[in-house]
């Protein structure tokens, strides 16, 4: 159930956790990452549009399958949902979103490899350049030390519209706007600076917001999301090198159907995993499909279960190729508001690294190890048993989350 083993991050290690949870609070339009063995959770609402304390940051550590929440300090953002967040060097980046106040376009970071057990925010407000104006359900791709924005759906001045703006609505009064956008924003994370990259060839993909992005090699691929009461399944990417865009790529044979927030990530260096998202229909969904660039070709995952349908969740890549799927609701969101979940979902897209399963039978079979290990001297064989019993123990909770109705594994290679 979980990735190979890994060292666990100092701040886990050098301060205990205010308290240990069975499962993080349930959640939808979060953010999460996953940096070392952990995978990292914040933001986010809950039923009724409650949102999600922004001093919590929740920790699923990825060897033992447990959960546990810190409290974070410093210049905290305020809580959110439809933030961006994103994972450069250790550090936690949250752009955007949307709070009481209406839409944002600040910018901070944490360090999550801290080593005094201290989750610390900082606002960033001594960057060089023009931040993109304010928004939500936007998407970035990382490469390079650079966070890159594309879309999402927020509010600009009159004297701010542009070509990559579609409006949605206006309040006259004040000559504010609302709508989509399809323009890309570049943080560069080592010289805290904001720019555009100059666009210098290719056709965008339309503006839209609650689309999914991802990076394989050097191009940032995007898929789907939503203009209008459109939403889309067209896929493109932007050459991050050259800044080209591909333009609609035209698939072979069946393609996923239209959606908006759904999750695409990069498996391997080729494929891509799409997973759930809110249909034309308003219907949830739970279908999965692998886009291999090679052949330029979709293909669904008929056999994945039809009881776990997903929007405005997120997906992360964990070490051993597996997609941890956290929260999200199950409800169309525009309608109901009583879906959110709070469990974790693994997609395993490869077989396991021959360490991982080294450890896993370590673990299932401790009693064995310690009679033959018996002649070992004390101290020698004091500290081998304390090993394998930590790996036994890691073993049983992996057993145990197989069968629970919190979490399923489900093999897509």
């Amino acid at each position: 159930m979980a990735a190979a083993a890994a060292t666990p991050p100092a701040a886990a290690a050098a301060s205990p956790p205010l308290q240990e949870f069975s499962v993080a609070e349930e959640r939808s339009g979060h953010c999460a990452v996953v940096d070392g063995g952990c995978l990292y959770v914040w933001g986010g609402i809950r039923e009724n549009e409650v949102y999600l304390p922004n001093d919590e940051l929740w920790i699923y550590e990825i060897d033992s399958g447990l959960w546990s929440m810190h409290l974070m300090e410093g210049e905290l953002p305020p809580s959110m949902s439809g933030s961006c967040g994103a994972s450069v060097n250790g550090k936690l980046y949250i752009f955007g979103g949307y709070d009481d106040k209406g839409y944002s376009n600040r910018l901070y970071y944490v360090n999550l490899r801290t080593r005094n057990g201290t989750y610390l925010w900082k606002k960033i407000t001594d960057f060089k350049g023009q931040p993109p104006t304010p928004r939500d359900k936007l998407a970035c791709w990382v490469y390079k030390d650079r966070l890159i924005y594309f879309g999402g759906y927020g509010c600009r001045k009159q004297s701010e519209l542009s070509d990559c703006f579609d409006v949605h609505d206006a309040y006259w009064g004040e000559r504010i706007f609302w709508g989509w956008h399809n323009d890309v924003h570049v943080f560069d994370t080592t010289t805290q600076t904001w720019y555009q990259p100059k666009i210098k060839n290719g056709v965008p993909p339309q503006p839209r917001a609650a689309h999914s992005c991802t990076v394989l090699g050097n191009k940032g691929y995007v898929f789907g999301g939503r203009v209008l009461q459109k939403r889309m399944n067209d896929l493109h990417y932007l050459n991050l090198d050259t800044w080209v865009w591909s333009g609609k790529i035209c698939t072979n044979g069946e393609k996923p159907g239209d959606r908006s927030w759904h999750t695409l990530t990069s498996v391997t260096d080729s494929k891509l995993f799409l997973f759930g998202g809110l249909s034309s229909d308003n219907v949830p969904l739970s279908d999965g499909w692998i886009y291999d660039v090679a052949t330029n070709k979709w293909q669904q995952l008929t056999y994945l279960p039809k009881s776990i349908p997903r929007l405005w969740h997120t997906a992360c890549l964990g070490k051993e190729g597996e997609v941890m799927v956290f929260g999200g609701s199950k409800d169309d969101l525009h309608f109901m508001d009583t879906g959110h979940c709070s469990d974790l979902l693994i997609f395993q897209t490869q077989p396991y690294s021959l360490l991982r399963l080294s450890l896993d039978c370590i673990g299932k079979n401790a009693a064995l190890l310690e009679n033959q290990l018996s002649w070992l001297p004390s101290r020698l064989l004091e500290e081998a048993m304390d090993k394998i019993t930590f790996w036994a123990a890691v073993s049983h909770r992996r057993e145990r989350k197989a069968k629970a109705a919190a979490e399923e594994q489900i093999n897509v290679s």
